[in-house]
């Protein structure tokens, strides 16, 4: 199955926090979305492997990507090495997006930026032909997307661009709340975190009406790209 886009994340839960919105939005338009977690999420204060993994497949199920596969990488120990990387590899030339996105490459949680790092370069190594993978016995074709844009985490930058996600933020905040286990919820009785208390939803919210403000519109999703990106300014006139 060819992607249009492909979402790589850290943990189950980090897509839907940060791009959960443009996510649904591109899948609402018939567009073909894949999410691919780094590990399970297993070192989480709250909840299990095991929950976590029911939470993220009903979060897919409400964004409506395509595919979501676990790289079975440990949490917390998401290393810059060539296994990790040959593992991108092989699902960016499983799937053949036309675009990758992937965690802020300086952000507070080392997965993240440990994560961010493995696509970036595996972005640039799945189209080289003597970088050799295989699936069921057959050799993958070399393959590279065309972009790779980063979404924000913990910590903000400069975005290139910012999403409208006004029509797709209930479903983004729908998904989010499948991670009963991580998120506030007043019938848990395990240990308090930074992302279970009730304030954090409230940022989540915020955040996003933030940055929709800043393109006009009541929620935005923001996103950067090192390289310049195009604009077409015939199409945004007729608009």
């Amino acid at each position: 199955m060819n992607l249009d886009a492909l979402v790589f994340a850290a943990h189950p839960d980090d897509a839907e926090l940060s791009m959960g919105g443009t996510i649904h939005k591109l899948t609402s338009h018939n567009l073909k979305v894949g999410i691919i977690d780094f590990t399970k999420g297993e070192l989480g204060t709250r909840g299990s492997a095991e929950t976590r993994q029911k939470e993220a497949f009903q979060a897919a199920i409400i964004l409506k990507v395509a595919v979501r596969e676990n790289l079975d990488i440990p949490d917390g120990f998401i290393q810059r090495n060539k296994e990790n990387l040959m593992k991108v590899i092989m699902m960016i030339r499983r799937y053949k997006p036309k675009i990758i996105f992937a965690p802020y490459f300086n952000d507070r949680h080392p997965d993240h930026i440990d994560a961010s790092i493995l696509v970036k370069e595996g972005m640039f190594s799945t189209g080289l032909a003597k970088v050799k993978t295989f699936e069921k016995e057959m050799i993958q074709e070399a393959y590279r997307p065309t972009r790779l844009y980063y979404y924000m985490q913990t910590y903000t930058f400069e975005p290139s661009f910012i999403v409208d996600i006004t029509d797709s933020f209930s479903q983004k905040m729908k998904a989010i709340k499948c991670y009963e286990t991580q998120f506030h919820n007043p019938r848990s009785v395990e240990p308090e975190t930074f992302i279970s208390r009730p304030e954090f939803i409230d940022y989540v919210q915020s955040r996003s009406q933030f940055y929709g403000f800043q393109i006009g519109k009541h929620y935005g999703e923001p996103f950067y790209c090192e390289e310049k990106i195009e604009l077409d300014i015939l199409n945004s006139l007729k608009r």
